[in-house]
């Protein structure tokens, strides 16, 4: 079970003050980000089929959209900043004159 703290998908702002469970149409109120959404589910998987954990779950084509999934269940610890891309890069420069010492 994860433990981590509601915060939203998209931004990162706590949704502490929310109640679950979720609203189909609950936004986050910080940057109006649908919270009823696959990348906020705690079935969200990546590494699997439909990215989704839930084996009997109706895939989802966009999981940053509200949706109608029965098995959606708010997970903290969603938010995963992205880098920009002058931050992608200088890191990719960085690796092509990075030598060990």
């Amino acid at each position: 079970m994860n433990t981590a703290p509601l915060t939203c998908w998209k931004c990162g702002a706590s949704l502490a003050d929310l109640s679950l469970p979720f609203l189909r149409t609950e936004e986050c109120r910080a940057c109006r980000a649908e919270l009823h959404v696959c990348r906020m589910c705690q079935f969200y998987d990546t590494g699997k089929a439909k990215s989704c954990g839930e084996p009997i779950a109706d895939e989802v084509q966009d999981k940053t959209r509200s949706n109608f999934c029965g098995y959606f269940q708010a997970a903290g610890g969603r938010f995963q900043p992205r880098k920009g891309a002058g931050d992608q890069a200088k890191t990719a420069l960085e690796s092509l004159f990075w030598t060990k010492k």
